[in-house]
């Protein structure tokens, strides 16, 4: 049984973050809303989208992630080279407006959101709650090499995975009690050391984000509930952004997250199940 604040946290991880709609859809089968939606890079994303309207983001997240602007960035069709990015933001900006039905600004949500970015000059995690959304929501997926640096007020943002990818933290500071994790795969699977340079880039990242993930799990609070939803991917190639660009391999990545998020509640629900295991004591 669900009690207290509900936060749903939406971790970063790009085009895998379609298995957050499978999730969602999980979740919101069993009776259970947000009063909270915390959301980092493409969580940030899919969460504002949730956050405006609870009721109609599946429809809006599942036409979001196989419309035109979702191909133009999986296809490369949005590629506008700039000196220090490849892609323009304005196919996510599209993607925004229509999952946000009119919202502008954080206020104008239907359920209270947070997104995550890193400020440049500062070198520091930023956290937005206030203001403008869509300018909030592109900084926190503006991935470095990718999309240019968002400039809000005197700072750049850039993407917020960098410095909390998975964002537990936050969720149980704004007072949650029971958080539903909605992570992208990554963690699931166990890393293996790098084979050539690109790899040590990527398991050098990998190990910062799961640090983090597992500090902050580490300091909830006495009783606090912590639902980690798995993606259902069988191994680690499951996860690799070249497999998981087409249409037809995102609806595939949602089907199969929505079937394991659904097992995963199912068990918690039964006595001794998963939320007992991973409550807080």
């Amino acid at each position: 049984m669900v009690s207290g604040k509900v936060a749903f946290v939406l971790g970063g991880g790009g085009v895998l973050g379609a298995v957050q709609v499978g999730m969602l859809r999980a979740v919101l089968e069993r009776g259970i809303r947000p009063d909270l939606v915390v959301g980092t890079s493409i969580g940030a994303i899919n969460g504002a989208i949730i956050a405006a309207d609870v009721d109609r983001s599946l429809e809006r997240l599942e036409e979001a992630w196989t419309s035109r602007e979702a191909r133009a960035i999986t296809t490369g069709m949005g590629l506008r080279p700039g000196r220090a990015h490849v892609m323009s933001t304005e196919p996510l900006r599209r993607m925004l407006a229509y999952g946000l039905v009119g919202a502008t600004a954080f206020e104008d949500l239907e359920i209270e959101f947070r997104c995550c970015a890193a400020s440049v000059e500062r070198a520091a995690e930023h956290w937005f709650d206030s203001g403008p959304l869509v300018p909030a929501v592109l900084a926190s997926a503006a991935l470095p090499g990718l999309f240019p640096a968002v400039r809000i007020g005197d700072e750049h943002f850039v993407d917020g995975g960098i410095v909390n990818s998975i964002p537990v933290g936050q969720a149980a500071d704004a007072g949650a009690t029971d958080i539903y994790v909605m992570q992208v795969g990554r963690i699931e699977h166990a890393l293996t050391p790098p084979r050539n340079q690109f790899e040590n880039a990527r398991v050098a990242f990998e190990i910062s984000r799961r640090h983090r993930f597992a500090r902050d799990s580490a300091a909830l609070a006495a009783g606090t509930r912590m639902h980690v939803l798995p993606t259902g991917t069988a191994s680690p190639k499951e996860n690799r952004v070249s497999r998981n660009l087409s249409p037809a391999a995102l609806r595939r990545r949602m089907a199969t997250a929505y079937g394991a998020a659904s097992a995963y509640l199912d068990r918690e629900d039964e006595p001794g199940g998963a939320a007992a295991e991973r409550a807080v004591d």
